[in-house]
């Protein structure tokens, strides 16, 4: 008998969409040959879906669940919008947030693993082969997270018909009055989609991160860099002959006006002086002028970053903070963890020509 290996599953579970365990079964009652289990998935009809197993699903549904203390939100997509306003698909996705408010899994693919709830011989992957072939596209629990609030209240808010889910933990008293300014947290969290609750959960290596891309930035927009660096540049460019002569001319037509001078130049001479600029970057970033122009930028990105920097949506002064919003409702109201999710975020989303989908299946491609 043939030794199946993870890596045969996981090719046959590519091709064909079937789930770990009927591949595995496939395969051992095949002998190994993936052809053969390809058409014994086939005749158990758990091979609808092959043609869809390497489509792109970027679109779908958040959902939240909330039961007292504990807390879930899920991301389940699909390949069109469509689908994911479909009735049977939202009941299905209900139905897996409520079975991941209960599980003890670690990751999806040990929660794919377990037991269906509401039907305990299945296990969750094979529920959802089953989905696929009844819906008929692509289906994928990507993701969960789960909260289990020991300290305070946990809220939910899903915007856009679930294609934004909020989760936000407290350690405060369960009042109304913190219950009602977590909701409105909630909402920031969706709106402003903040990476941080402050600015001490930003690791060094971040920052550096932060500041690395900052200097790069601001080298690579010379219009913004402090005059006399820029003038350096422009006098390099001229004295190298980097610029064209037309460029040349503009800079003298100009060269009174410099804070209009980049609405002159060509393309080519902006990216020629920002190279110029790059090729210094050492000598550019010791200048404590620059390093303040950056400074200045790495804090205004911090503000944007973290949710106790940004200034509240609701502020009617327009500038109090989220930090002094809490503190006004209640000193003690602390920001324990925020989860936030949001539909296809960071998929890459598969542009599709209707009407060539159409031809296709008509001439049987």
């Amino acid at each position: 008998m043939a030794n199946i290996t993870a890596a045969m599953v996981k090719e046959l579970r590519e091709m064909t969409g079937a789930g770990m365990m009927e591949c595995k079964k496939a395969l051992t009652e095949t002998d190994g040959n993936m052809e053969a289990a390809v058409d014994f998935l086939r005749e158990k009809g758990l091979a609808a879906v092959q043609k869809k197993a390497n489509r792109i699903a970027a679109e779908g549904l958040v959902k939240l669940l909330i039961e007292g203390d504990k807390a879930v939100v899920v991301e389940v997509n699909s390949e069109t919008d469509f689908v994911a306003r479909n009735a049977d698909f939202q009941e299905y996705v209900g139905q897996v947030a409520a079975q991941a408010l209960g599980t003890t899994a670690a990751d999806i693919d040990a929660f794919l693993a377990e037991p269906w709830a509401l039907d305990p011989e299945k296990t969750v992957e094979q529920e959802l082969s089953s989905k696929i072939s009844i819906i008929g596209e692509k289906i994928s629990i990507r993701r969960f997270s789960q909260i289990n609030a020991t300290e305070g209240p946990v809220v939910g808010y899903t915007h856009g018909g679930g294609r934004i889910g909020v989760l936000v933990e407290a350690k405060a008293a369960k009042t109304e009055a913190n219950a009602e300014a977590l909701k409105n947290i909630a909402m920031q969290v969706a709106a402003m989609n903040p990476q941080f609750i402050s600015r001490s959960d930003i690791s060094d290596e971040e920052l550096a991160k932060i500041r690395h891309f900052t200097v790069d930035s601001a080298l690579n927009t010379p219009e913004t860099l402090p005059k006399p660096i820029l003038l350096k540049l422009i006098n390099q460019a001229l004295n190298e002959k980097v610029w064209s002569d037309e460029d040349a001319a503009i800079y003298e037509e100009q060269k009174n006006n410099l804070a209009n001078l980049f609405n002159f130049l060509s393309d080519e001479a902006k990216t020629q002086i920002a190279g110029l600029a790059m090729q210094s970057k050492d000598e550019i970033a010791s200048d404590k002028i620059f390093m303040g122009l950056v400074e200045g930028r790495v804090a205004k990105q911090i503000k944007d970053i973290c949710l106790l920097e940004q200034v509240y949506v609701k502020a009617e002064d327009g500038k109090q903070t989220v930090a002094k919003y809490l503190e006004s409702v209640d000193k003690d109201l602390e920001i324990k963890q925020i989860i936030r999710y949001e539909v296809g975020e960071g998929m890459q989303k598969k542009e599709e020509n209707f009407a060539e989908e159409v031809a296709k299946q008509m001439s049987g491609n």
